[in-house]
């Protein structure tokens, strides 16, 4: 389903700044075969837009940019990955070692 955004609504665009054929002879294969893409997000100036749209923004620090609309109210869904076992017990045995120098005070 495609979410149309309204002006003024926090978006989140994506430029191309080098095609494939624009990067680096020297970059590894894997990486010159891909666009360097940016992604900003922004207030949109534009009365409506749908993702893939090309849109101009207005970013929290006043930059006017242009780029194409990826999504509306974009949600930060990164973590800090599974809970590693190795340091599940980590901060106890700091504070046993601590405590056995006479140092947990």
């Amino acid at each position: 389903m495609k979410q149309t955004a309204k002006k003024n609504d926090w978006v989140r665009i994506m430029q191309i700044i080098l095609t494939p054929e624009e990067r680096l002879e020297s970059l590894p294969d894997s990486t010159r075969k891909v666009a360097l893409k940016c992604w900003m997000n922004g207030f949109l100036l534009d009365d409506t837009a749908e993702p893939g749209d090309t849109v101009s923004i207005e970013t929290l620090i006043g930059r006017k940019v242009t780029g194409t609309l990826y999504e509306a109210w974009p949600q930060y869904n990164h973590g800090f990955g599974r809970q590693q076992p190795a340091l599940i017990h980590a901060g106890n045995e700091v504070r046993r070692i601590m405590k056995e120098a006479g140092k947990d005070e």
